[in-house]
């Protein structure tokens, strides 16, 4: 059996009101999407810890599952809508929409066909679970990291998180004594803390504003026998850290910036992601009044900034 995907474009928070109203129309699945994703405009979905509630996206696609003998132009028509959203979205009769056939395929085979095992370094990999690591690994001191997508952000296979994966690896060589400790904030799946911990790091805390996220850390952290703490920023324990690792979007991380900071001790070390290569400069200055920071590697766009607190 094949599908139809239907992307419609709404602004702000219309869209929910379109999400809700393509399932009352008899929509399979529904989902919305940041239009401004991999641009200097992208937000953050969650918000991140330490901010105000996280607020709509301002422009979204609206993204729903049909069956593929669907009138789609009948369906928009009579979606029961709010007069309100009528107005901000009907008066251009939904125009901005993409169709696309979606047939039908064997979707855990096609998802797991996605995730191959990944090489961070010569010694660092993620694998997902329906793989022997043996197949791929061939270093007795090779550390392993099992890892299966899920919903929390972090997988290995974005730039950003690879950027701060072989920052960790580089840096955490298991020669910093018994004490060093590691803070992974805004930790999505827990991939930087599990990281972190395999690589040597004595305590090992993590926060995300998404409970999903926590519930994934936490999985995650067990499937890798990794000791490792996650919590919702309003139950995190107070106190500073050797190491502080932030992958998070350029907008949270300036206004986040004397909160991290805080949470360094003096001397430690920060590392920061998910800044466009563009956003770098302005984040570099905004750190560089308490970090010694450089701009550490780039990839593919993305930069990984780094810096030692004065």
């Amino acid at each position: 059996m094949a599908w139809v995907s239907l992307k419609l474009a709404a602004d702000g928070e219309a869209a929910e009101a379109l999400a809700d109203a393509l399932m009352e129309a008899g929509a399979l699945s529904v989902s919305i999407e940041d239009r401004d994703a991999g641009t200097s405009a992208e937000q953050a979905q969650f918000g991140e810890p330490g901010l105000d509630d996280p607020k709509a996206w301002q422009r979204n696609w609206v993204v729903a599952l049909l069956a593929a003998d669907v009138d789609v132009e009948a369906l928009i028509a009579g979606l029961n809508l709010p007069a309100e959203v009528k107005r901000k979205i009907g008066e251009r009769k939904i125009g901005e929409r993409e169709l696309e056939v979606v047939p039908e395929q064997d979707w855990v085979r096609l998802t797991q066909s996605q995730f191959e095992p990944i090489p961070i370094s010569d010694r660092l990999w993620i694998v997902p679970s329906w793989h022997d690591a043996a197949d791929f690994v061939n270093s007795p001191d090779a550390i392993v990291l099992v890892l299966d997508p899920g919903l929390a952000f972090g997988t290995g296979s974005h730039p950003t998180t690879r950027l701060c994966l072989k920052w960790l690896e580089q840096h955490l060589r298991g020669g910093e004594g018994g004490n060093l400790s590691v803070l992974d904030y805004g930790c999505g799946s827990g991939i930087l803390a599990i990281a972190a911990k395999k690589l040597g790091a004595a305590r090992v805390v993590g926060t995300d504003v998404d409970a999903q996220a926590i519930t994934a850390s936490c999985s995650n952290a067990e499937n890798n026998r990794a000791e490792a703490a996650f919590f919702l920023p309003d139950t995190l324990p107070a106190g500073e850290f050797d190491v502080l690792v932030a992958n998070i979007l350029t907008n949270p991380l300036k206004a986040l910036m004397p909160l991290l900071t805080g949470r360094v001790k003096a001397g430690g070390r920060i590392a920061l992601s998910g800044i466009l290569a563009e956003q770098a400069d302005e984040v570099l200055a905004l750190y560089s009044q308490a970090f010694d920071m450089r701009l550490w590697a780039t990839e593919d766009g993305w930069v990984c900034l780094a810096g030692t607190k004065c």
